[in-house]
């Protein structure tokens, strides 16, 4: 009986350790793990150093994501995702979308017996 009351701190210390250490780690992981597996083209992402940018291609079998910063292209291992934001809109700009609209001319009506004072 004493040698069970001595293991007793033991035994609550390391409950206090899986409740608040261990379990808290591993369920951030796993949700690390279902956000990285969830990750798809068109997606914002940050990196875990700051960069922000588009999801071109993921690879999950080979670990790598290929992000779209602006035209430029880069590869990272899926582990450097530090948050993914929302769906980005990747609708790409057309040079026709660019041409200026039809022009409306109107007239103005000027009456030169008003004078200015």
């Amino acid at each position: 009986m004493e040698f069970l009351v001595s293991l007793m701190p033991l035994i609550v210390m390391f409950a206090l350790f899986y409740f608040m250490l261990i379990r808290p780690q591993k369920k951030v992981a796993n949700q690390k793990k279902q956000l990285l597996d969830a990750l798809e083209a068109g997606d914002g992402v940050v990196t875990i150093g700051g960069l922000h940018a588009i999801v071109d291609e993921v690879d999950h079998q080979e670990g790598i994501v290929v992000l779209d910063c602006e035209g430029v292209y880069l590869t990272y291992e899926l582990n450097a995702i530090a948050n993914v934001k929302k769906k980005v809109k990747t609708d790409k700009t057309s040079v026709e979308d660019l041409a200026p609209q039809e022009v409306v001319e109107e007239e103005i009506d000027v009456d030169p017996d008003v004078s200015e004072s």
